[in-house]
């Protein structure tokens, strides 16, 4: 069954870039009842394992911005620390633990709609103003988020890019999986250390996950990424809405 999650989770990451973190937190929690910060700590890793691969192709053909990404980092690391710490404190106290899951909720719905806004957006380079020394302060939010709740950074991250940069679109990608795939190590890495991830779910969801990555990768080229992306964001609209609910009616208790 893990297994299977995780070849599941992967192959929507390899064929459409995202979902990892915000498709995997949830339904550890939901399918599996994994606790909320094992669930974010676990899906952290796997993330950073799955991406590792799809990260060294984008390097290897020179599509990561490594002056924008640095920039990023400035912003991104220090927000994923104090994301993760937060994180920990407010789950070590039972009666916050319907506010962690309400909150994590609420972002993942919240990264699934940027998805959606995304997608349809259309930005063409000339018309883009180049501001990148914005891109540490649109970093750090993304970071702390991402520390907090696992919710994939992608998703901002590029509409920062976008925003702020004259990049193409292959290097808005490239640097964006570079950037995601840095801070989810370091948040899974802070996890691990404090003991918040479960080491044998994680061993069989990457069983899985690989395989599912490469797969992912190989039909992405043969499959509409566009109307995939659309039909994940939508479910990961439906489970962060699923979170919500659960954690506010713990709250109502």
């Amino acid at each position: 069954m893990e297994a299977l999650l995780g070849f599941g989770i992967a192959l929507v990451v390899g064929l459409t870039g995202m979902g990892g973190g915000p498709l995997a937190a949830p339904l550890l929690m939901l399918v599996l009842g994994v606790p909320t910060t094992e669930a974010v700590g676990t899906s952290l890793l796997f993330v950073t394992i799955t991406k590792s691969a799809a990260a060294l192709v984008y390097w290897s053909r020179g599509h990561v911005d490594w002056p924008n990404l640095r920039r990023l980092l400035y912003g991104g690391l220090p927000g994923v620390f104090i994301g993760s710490i937060l994180l920990q404190r407010m789950s070590k106290h039972a009666s916050l633990q319907p506010v962690v899951l309400t909150v994590i909720g609420f972002i993942i719905a919240v990264m699934a709609l940027l998805s959606l806004y995304k997608a349809f957006r259309k930005t063409e380079i000339e018309d883009r103003v180049d501001k990148p020394g914005a891109l540490p302060w649109a970093a750090f939010p993304i970071g702390l988020e991402v520390g907090f709740s696992s919710a994939g950074a992608g998703a901002l991250t590029s509409l920062s890019l976008l925003q702020f940069t004259r990049l193409t679109p292959a290097r808005i990608v490239g640097t964006d999986l570079v950037f995601g795939l840095s801070i989810a190590a370091l948040g899974g890495g802070i996890q691990f250390i404090s003991g918040n991830v479960n080491q044998h779910l994680l061993l069989v969801l990457s069983s899985g996950g690989v395989f599912g990555a490469l797969c992912g990768a190989w039909l992405g080229t043969r499959i509409p990424a566009r109307a995939l992306r659309l039909a994940l964001s939508a479910i990961m609209i439906i489970l962060g809405q699923q979170l919500l609910w659960k954690g506010i009616t713990a709250l109502a208790r």
